[in-house]
């Protein structure tokens, strides 16, 4: 595991030209493929998740309401339990997340790489590799939505804002990435998710 916490966020991306490309399946079938395809499923749903986040940033920074009624606009929405169970921007959505992350690379990334004889070994560590960005960002988002959270002043949103837009966009390019590489390899592996 890398130590990231003194990168600075700009510095802290994902190499999308240095992405190996899966091995193809030959033996993967349409079936294996719609399979695979269920895990972009489960990641449609933490970006639903996370555009609710987006919305309210954008009608903060949009001038419909200052930063000092953050709090407030996030109570209000669907996530107020994830909000006030984690105290973070982010919430719960954020912990589920890592969750799932921490789920593939202790199980399902392990099982392809097993099942497929090595030939995913650079995906999966390209992988990997991006979830410690990605865990990261969400550890910076939390810091920076608790400071928000302590004082709610311009630089403090600015800066949680920045910071969960570097992580939105790292979880696009990533997720992305994942289904598409593995979508033949989940389907005829692991039979689903």
């Amino acid at each position: 595991m890398t130590d990231l916490s003194t990168q600075s966020l700009d510095d802290l991306t994902i190499d999308e030209t240095s992405r190996p490309k899966a091995p193809k399946v030959p033996a993967a079938t349409d079936m294996h493929r719609r399979q695979g395809r269920q895990l972009a499923a489960i990641h449609r749903h933490y970006l639903m998740e996370m555009a609710q986040i987006g919305a309210v940033l954008a009608r903060i920074e949009a001038k419909d309401t200052p930063p000092e009624n953050l709090r407030q606009i996030v109570l209000s929405l669907d996530m107020a339990e994830n909000f006030r169970a984690f105290g973070s921007l982010c919430g719960r959505e954020c912990q589920v997340l890592k969750f799932h992350h921490d789920i593939e690379g202790a199980d399902m990334f392990p099982r392809i790489e097993s099942a497929g004889g090595g030939m995913f070994r650079e995906v999966v560590a390209k992988l990997l590799s991006e979830h410690e960005v990605v865990h990261e960002l969400i550890i910076r988002l939390g810091r920076a939505a608790d400071a928000l959270a302590e004082d709610p002043e311009e630089a403090n949103f600015v800066q949680a804002a920045t910071t969960y837009r570097k992580l939105e966009e790292v979880v696009r390019s990533h997720f992305g990435y994942e289904e598409t590489e593995l979508e033949e390899a989940i389907g005829y592996y692991l039979g689903a998710i």
